[in-house]
């Protein structure tokens, strides 16, 4: 079982880019469960065809401890089993709290049995936050992979070099790794060449750019993956390519974070900052 957990800078794309290349490693005929990391609870919506299930920590406030498996789980898109962690009321309490307590419960309901025959198990998690519960992926060494979605501008590869200062943090500990940056194009000059760059300096890999295409929100407003909604389109072989390579992926690193000044050299490099 590959534990993989999906970071990125808030409003990257990091959901859509997840739920997209799930349903690629579908198709490869993969078994995959998916645990929703976001108090929106929108990480499985495309997988579930909109449907709005019931979070973890709502379930346990309207059902108190006696919670089975299947009331916090439901399949989706290619059998895929989807979860969400959900968040505390607004205003009230930590959401990082509602990742640990998810984690700590499909764990104590079996979910990571070795009879679930699970072969990938996603963490789609908040924005670029690594503290607190949102780093329990990283801290405690429940995902052993940790993918970034990044693009082109800027505040997105702070953010990128931020969750790398993380990941180098909980390396040693938690036994996690960097496999690679997916840039998820919002059409910046120089783009792909860029976070190509980054990823070397990084010590890592650009594993796949994907392509900026209307398509992707043409099916998120029809609550599905590419995938599902037009197999035959040309973005919908892009994420199958990125499935294929994350399940092909070898290249697992600590990463060497840059330092402020080097992370801006390289954008002034490629035109971003001049």
């Amino acid at each position: 079982m590959r534990k993989i957990a999906i970071y990125g800078k808030g409003g990257i794309g990091k959901s859509t880019t997840t739920q997209n290349t799930v349903a690629g490693l579908t198709e490869l005929g993969n078994k995959i469960m998916v645990v929703g990391c976001d108090p929106k609870a929108d990480s499985t919506r495309l997988l579930l065809g909109g449907l709005n299930q019931n979070t973890v920590l709502d379930t346990l406030r309207e059902e108190g401890e006696d919670v089975e498996l299947d009331d916090v789980r439901k399949t989706g898109f290619g059998g895929t089993l989807c979860t969400e962690s959900g968040g505390p009321e607004p205003g009230v309490g930590c959401a990082g709290r509602g990742i640990i307590t998810s984690i700590n419960l499909l764990e104590q309901l079996g979910a990571y049995a070795e009879d679930e025959n699970i072969d990938f198990v996603f963490y789609d998690v908040l924005g670029d936050v690594v503290c607190g519960g949102f780093a329990m992926p990283m801290r405690e060494g429940k995902a052993k992979e940790i993918y970034i979605v990044v693009s082109g501008e800027m505040m997105a590869m702070y953010a990128a070099n931020n969750i790398c200062k993380g990941i180098l943090k909980f390396a040693e500990a938690g036994g996690i790794r960097l496999a690679g940056l997916i840039c998820n194009s919002r059409k910046v000059d120089n783009e792909e060449e860029m976070i190509q760059a980054f990823a070397k300096k990084l010590g890592s890999q650009m594993i796949h750019f994907i392509p900026r295409d209307n398509m992707v929100q043409r099916a998120e407003i029809n609550r599905k993956t590419v995938i599902e909604f037009d197999p035959e389109h040309a973005q919908a072989d892009e994420y199958r390519t990125l499935a294929k390579k994350m399940a092909e992926n070898e290249m697992f690193v600590i990463p060497k974070p840059l330092e402020i000044n080097e992370l801006e050299e390289l954008l002034i490099e490629y035109g971003i900052a001049a």
